[in-house]
C-alpha cells in the first residue's frame, strides 16, 4: 500500500461516497470516524518502514506516480498527517452540533485530501494548482443552493485564483535565478512575483478584505474551516519555498519584507477587531492577526523556525473549531451576530458564550490557554532580534484582547431578572466541553505536542540547520 493512496486518494473517494450515498445526518459520524482512523494509522504505522506483525510483514511505501507527477509522503510526514486528520475529525464531529448542512463533511474530506496532496506533490510548485482546486471546492459550502454569491465569496475566489499564476511564473523564474544567482534583476523580479503570489494566498494587508465579508455572508462554521485549512497548508507550502531556495533565506531585504507583512497583519487585525461590533467580523480579524504571527515566525533566522511555526498552527485548528462552533450555535438563536442582538446571550447559552470567549482569549495568547506557549516561544525569539516588531505585534494582540473584553461585556449585559439556563443540546454540550478542555490541556501541558513537533523539522532539508 502507498502512503499517498491512504491519505490522499482514499479520503477523496470517501468524500465522494459520503456525498452520493450517505444521508446528511449520518455524515458527521462517518467522516469524523474515518478521519480519526487515518490520524491513528499515521501515528502508529511509520511510512516506508517495514513492520513485522506475527508472520506478516507490513510496509507503507512512500511514493506513487500519477500523471507524470510524484506524490511523496515520507516517515517525517507521519506526525503531520496525524495532526491534519485529527483536527479534521474534530471539525467533522462538530458538524451536527453546529447545524451545518450542504454536505460539509463530504466536501471537507475532499478538500483536506487535496491539500494533503499539495504537500506531497513533486515538483512542489504544483501545490499552487492543488490549493486552487481546493479553494474552488469550498464554493458550494460557502454559497447556499440557488443563492447569488456575495462580495466576500467573489473576492476570495478572485484572490486565490490570482495567486496561482504568480507562484507558477515565479517558479519558472527561480529556476533561472539558481542558474545565474548573480543576476540581481532576475532575483528581484522572482522575489516580487513570489511575494505577490503568497500575499494573495495568505491574505496579506490589504488583500484580506474578503475574510470579514465572508464571516457576515456565509456559515461561521464553514468559514472557520476555510480559515483553518487554507492558511495552514499555505504556510507549509511557503516553508517548502524557504527550504528549497537558499537565496531567499539569505536575502535580508526579502526577510524584512516578510516580517513587515506579518507585523502589518497582526497590528491591523488587532486594531480592526477592537473596533468591530459584529462578532463574526471579530473572528475574521483575529484569524488574520494569527496568520500574521505565523508569517513572522517563518521569517525568524533561528533553528527553531519550523518548531515555532507549527506550535502556532496546531492549536490554531482547535481554537478556530471551538470559536466557529460556538458562533454557529449563537447564530441559530439570534437574527444577526451584531452586539445589539447578542446582549445577555450568556444567560441563555452560557456554554457557547464561555467557549467563544475562551477561544478568543487563547488566540490572544492568554495564560493557561492553548495559544499561550507558542506566543511565549515566538516572543523569546523576537526579543533578541527586533524590539520594534515585538512592540507592534504586542499592540495587535492587545487589540484582540480589547475585542474579547468588549464581547464578554456584551454577553453578560442583561437585566437581573433574566434567569440563567442551558439551552444547548447534548451534542453541543459534548463538543463544546471537549473543545474547552482541549484549550486548557494544550495551554497547561504544551509538552503533549512535543511528539508531533519533534520530528517536523525533518520535513525540510535546510531550514533550522
Amino acid at each position: 500500500m502507498n502512503a499517498p493512496i491512504i491519505w490522499i486518494l482514499i479520503p477523496f473517494l470517501m468524500g465522494i461516497l459520503i456525498f452520493l450515498f450517505l444521508p446528511e445526518r449520518h455524515s458527521p459520524l462517518a467522516g469524523g470516524t474515518f478521519a480519526t482512523i487515518l490520524a491513528i494509522v499515521a501515528l502508529v504505522f511509520p511510512i516506508d518502514v517495514a513492520l513485522l506483525l506475527g508472520s506478516i510483514s507490513l510496509k507503507i511505501s512512500s511514493s506513487i506516480q500519477f500523471f507524470g507527477r510524484s506524490f511523496v509522503l515520507n516517515t517525517a510526514d507521519g506526525p503531520l498527517l496525524a495532526v491534519i486528520y485529527g483536527l479534521a475529525a474534530l471539525w467533522f464531529f462538530g458538524t451536527h452540533a453546529s447545524g451545518t448542512a450542504n454536505r460539509f463533511v463530504s466536501i471537507g474530506l475532499m478538500i483536506v485530501s487535496l491539500l494533503t496532496a499539495s504537500i506531497a506533490v513533486e515538483p512542489f510548485l504544483f501545490a499552487a494548482v492543488l490549493i486552487e482546486i481546493a479553494a474552488m471546492l469550498t464554493i458550494p459550502l460557502l454559497v447556499p443552493p440557488y443563492q447569488k454569491p456575495g462580495k466576500g465569496v467573489v473576492r476570495f475566489l478572485i484572490y486565490q485564483t490570482l495567486a496561482m499564476p504568480f507562484i507558477l511564473f515565479s517558479g519558472w523564474m527561480l529556476a533561472g535565478v539558481e542558474a545565474s544567482p548573480g543576476d540581481l534583476g532576475a532575483t528581484t523580479q522572482a522575489g516580487a512575483m513570489l511575494g505577490m503570489g503568497f500575499a494573495f494566498l495568505f491574505g496579506v494587508f490589504p488583500l484580506y478584505n474578503w475574510i470579514p465579508m465572508l464571516m457576515e455572508e456565509s456559515s461561521p462554521y464553514v468559514t472557520g474551516f476555510l480559515l483553518w485549512a487554507l492558511p495552514t497548508f499555505t504556510a507549509i507550502f511557503a516553508l517548502g519555498f524557504l527550504d528549497q531556495y537558499t537565496w531567499i533565506r539569505n536575502t535580508p531585504q526579502l526577510i524584512s519584507t516578510i516580517q513587515l507583512a506579518g507585523v502589518m497583519m497582526v497590528a491591523s487585525g488587532g486594531f480592526f477587531a477592537a473596533v468591530q461590533r459584529h462578532i463574526g467580523r471579530i473572528m475574521g480579524y483575529t484569524a488574520i492577526a494569527e496568520v500574521g504571527l505565523v508569517i513572522i515566525a517563518m521569517s525568524l533566522p533561528s533553528s527553531e523556525l519550523v518548531s515555532i511555526t507549527f506550535m502556532l498552527l496546531i492549536p490554531r485548528g482547535l481554537e478556530l473549531a471551538v470559536w466557529a462552533l460556538a458562533l454557529s450555535i449563537l447564530k441559530r438563536r439570534v437574527y444577526s451576530l451584531r452586539f445589539s442582538e447578542l446582549q445577555g446571550i450568556a444567560r441563555s447559552h452560557p456554554l457557547a458564550a464561555a467557549a467563544l470567549i475562551l477561544a478568543h482569549l487563547s488566540m490572544t495568547g492568554f495564560p493557561l490557554l492553548a495559544g499561550f506557549p507558542s506566543r511565549i516561544a515566538l516572543w523569546q525569539e523576537l526579543a533578541g532580534q527586533s524590539l520594534l516588531i515585538s512592540f507592534w505585534a504586542f499592540l495587535g494582540l492587545l487589540g484582540l484582547l480589547i475585542a474579547a473584553i468588549r464581547t464578554l461585556a456584551v454577553f453578560v449585559m442583561a437585566k437581573e431578572q433574566v434567569p440563567w439556563q442551558i439551552n444547548e443540546d447534548w451534542p453541543q454540550v459534548i463538543m463544546l466541553g471537549i473543545g474547552i478542555i482541549g484549550l486548557f490541556v494544550l495551554g497547561m501541558f504544551p509538552q503533549i505536542l512535543h511528539p508531533f513537533i519533534r520530528n517536523l523539522p525533518a520535513l525540510f532539508e535546510h531550514l533550522g540547520q
